[in-house]
């Protein structure tokens, strides 16, 4: 497969896209991931998006990322340069508004189509504990193969790891929603179309970077099914796939954060009803409080059902899974299908979605051409 897509690569360039914060450098899984990376032959080029960094700590992730064999560049995107072009997207009022994986993605995504010379784009997590370069070759195949005719490919692996059943906002939150969803307002294409998905929150995707600058993205933890739902939108089911890139996956895990609205699985669950609601409502459901009301009833029976299944499923095959746990996560994702609910319906006038690269390359054509020189000056100054 890696032969393949070096034969593939002669003509249809290949870009690595990798948001991170710089908490990442110091944990286990990077390094792994570099070492990794350093031996895979078909890549075009690394984009490294730099999240909560100051000016000492981007020297040391330059240095930290100078392993790699590709030609990469790591975005500083506190960088003084990159805020002042931040401030010339407030001024068009086409700024991302809050700071985040999205906007992180959303930037690099900028980059890549600036340079222009890349046919495929990937991306994934920089916490995979279990990386292998066999994953990227996995992912990129589908869509980087000419005679396929992919233009997304979705990454999923099962969700077990040190004997425990992992996954717990897919389990506990999306599957059983999805369900409850479609017995409160009845079938949609859209939700047959993400009940579809092994596993619809998985963070590795890949890419023709044909269907990028129309590609509108949330800022908030909703990026995943929020381009789930934008190749619903923009592109036909059979170019749409999704691929088996691991037998073993394992990367950092979010605290629930029962007490805390705004971190861990709390706030990601609340962003991802959100984004969930948002496309339905796009495509003409109507949505009130008895309905939310209702449909946090239907999914708290659903996911009660579902769990009773996984408690099962467990048992048969010597893994563990703490049913108690299980069950205060149900309760705290019902009751953040309310909170999602009622702030899509107090908040009318919210753009949640970063603007599409086309739209800000029509208000400021010099923009993607500023950005690129910005990072390489950047790389310079503080190398």
């Amino acid at each position: 497969m890696e032969r393949e897509l070096e034969i593939f690569a002669r003509t249809r360039k290949i870009s690595l896209i990798l948001p991170c914060l710089y908490s990442e450098l110091e944990g286990p899984a990077l390094p792994k991931i570099l070492s990794e990376l350093s031996k895979v032959t078909y890549l075009h080029r690394i984009i490294i998006g730099l999240d909560a960094a100051d000016e000492a700590q981007f020297r040391k992730a330059r240095s930290f990322f100078k392993g790699l064999q590709q030609n990469h560049i790591v975005i500083w995107n506190d960088s003084p340069r990159m805020l002042a072009l931040g401030a010339r997207l407030e001024d068009l009022g086409l700024a991302p508004q809050e700071p985040g994986k999205g906007k992180n993605v959303w930037s690099s995504l900028g980059y890549l189509m600036g340079c222009a010379d890349s046919a495929v784009m990937a991306l994934h997590d920089c916490d995979i504990l279990t990386y292998d370069k066999e994953m990227l070759a996995r992912l990129v195949y589908p869509v980087a193969n000419p005679s396929f005719p992919y233009q997304l490919a979705k990454g999923y692996y099962p969700r077990i790891g040190d004997g425990n059943v992992n996954g717990r906002v897919t389990r506990l939150l999306v599957s059983p929603l999805l369900i409850a969803l479609n017995r409160v307002i009845g079938p949609r294409d859209y939700l047959d179309y993400l009940r579809s998905f092994r596993y619809p929150l998985s963070g590795e995707f890949a890419m023709r970077t044909a269907v990028l600058p129309d590609l509108r993205i949330p800022s908030d933890w909703g990026l995943e099914i929020g381009v789930l739902s934008e190749a619903w939108r923009n592109l036909a089911p059979k170019a749409v796939c999704q691929v088996e890139i691991s037998d073993a996956y394992d990367h950092k895990h979010q605290k629930l954060s029962p007490e805390e609205a705004g971190a861990g699985l709390n706030r990601m669950s609340t962003d991802i009803c959100k984004a969930i609601f948002r496309k339905l409502a796009a495509d003409g459901t109507v949505f009130t409080n008895n309905v939310f009301r209702t449909l946090k009833a239907t999914y708290y029976r659903c996911a009660l059902d579902l769990l009773e299944a996984y408690y099962n499923d467990a048992k048969m095959n010597g893994l563990s899974l703490e049913r108690h746990t299980e069950e205060n996560s149900i309760e705290m994702f019902a009751d953040n299908i309310m909170r999602a609910g009622e702030l899509f319906i107090s908040n009318p006038h919210e753009t949640p979605f970063i603007p599409t690269w086309n739209r800000v390359h029509s208000a400021d054509s010099a923009f993607l051409n500023d950005m690129i020189t910005a990072a390489k000056a950047d790389e310079q100054d503080y190398s």
